[in-house]
């Protein structure tokens, strides 16, 4: 019986390591997909609060309540993110018409009540703008990446260190293989000490694999911190000067590594890659410091 790709020899389908394997790949999966659409939800109120704000501006502007141009150009920004992080158009068309009719009532109400101000009164002040701790308290719906260590941390590498292996070794294929024979078969670590993730990979054959031998330098941190440094938004310097990130192990080798990383060309990267790197890293960081206001 053929073993799927990305599993040891010794797991073969529909035994019961397989099924042991799939249950707790389909629980940790269901449980990721739940906050995530906790954060799409908790991200459309924050953006229902910054409607609030075009609306008052609009009105102390005189102008109309609905933009066409405005709109458009909404969509089609939304349609050239989708190209580039693989979702189809019409899900990304369906997804900001809802948001944008969400949007139309209450600025629809705001265009009424302005019509209320008789000729010749002054205009009332603009309502104030939402303070800070109410885009807190929606950041604060996401769950910090200590929440999901119950759920990721019983997972058997398996499941995840093939594919973490295949997205680093997409962005170390930018750099020339030469420069990689220095650290040929060395193995490195990387742990995500709030999710209980860890993971060593080895540059070997021309490629990055996960491997199970124990690491010979281990880069341990957050998993915000360690996003911080792979979008290039906050530098290793600062990060390890602070204790944030700390290298364990052969000091020799981690420093090698970092070497090469920070002679990545970051702008060769794809940009859909870029993209999701640095938002996603903002918002842990932004979600971050909302828990830690909280």
């Amino acid at each position: 019986m053929h073993t799927p790709r990305g599993l040891p020899p010794s797991i073969a389908p529909g035994s019961a390591p397989a099924r042991r394997l799939a249950a707790g790949t389909l629980a940790g999966a269901r449980h990721a997909i739940d906050h995530v659409d906790d954060a799409v939800v908790a991200l459309a109120g924050l953006r229902r609060r910054l409607v609030g704000a075009v609306q008052r501006s609009k009105r102390m502007a005189g102008l109309p309540v609905r933009d066409g141009e405005r709109e458009a150009g909404v969509l089609s920004r939304a349609r050239r993110v989708a190209a580039r992080v693989a979702v189809p158009g019409d899900t990304a068309d369906a997804l900001m018409h809802a948001l944008i009719s969400d949007a139309c009532p209450p600025q629809a109400q705001a265009g009424t009540a302005g019509d209320r101000f008789l000729p010749g009164l002054p205009m009332p002040l603009p309502l104030p703008a939402p303070p800070a701790a109410a885009a807190d308290r929606l950041l604060r719906l996401l769950p910090p990446p200590r929440r999901w260590q119950p759920v990721l941390r019983p997972l058997p590498r398996a499941s995840h260190a093939p594919l973490a292996a295949r997205i680093l070794g997409r962005a170390l294929a930018r750099l020339d293989p030469d420069t990689l024979e220095i650290v040929r078969d060395r193995r490195l670590g990387i742990a995500m000490d709030d999710l209980g993730l860890e993971w060593v990979f080895a540059w070997s054959n021309g490629r990055l694999q996960a491997c199970h031998a124990p690491a010979e330098a281990t880069v341990r941190g957050s998993a915000t911190d360690l996003a911080l440094l792979a979008s290039r938004l906050e530098d290793a310097d600062t990060l390890f000067f602070q204790r944030r990130l700390v290298l364990t192990g052969d000091i020799e080798l981690g420093l090698t590594v970092r070497n090469l990383l920070d002679r990545l060309p970051w702008e060769d990267l794809p940009l859909a890659q870029r993209i999701v790197l640095q938002r996603g890293s903002r918002l842990l960081r932004a979600a971050r410091e909302a828990h830690r206001n909280g």
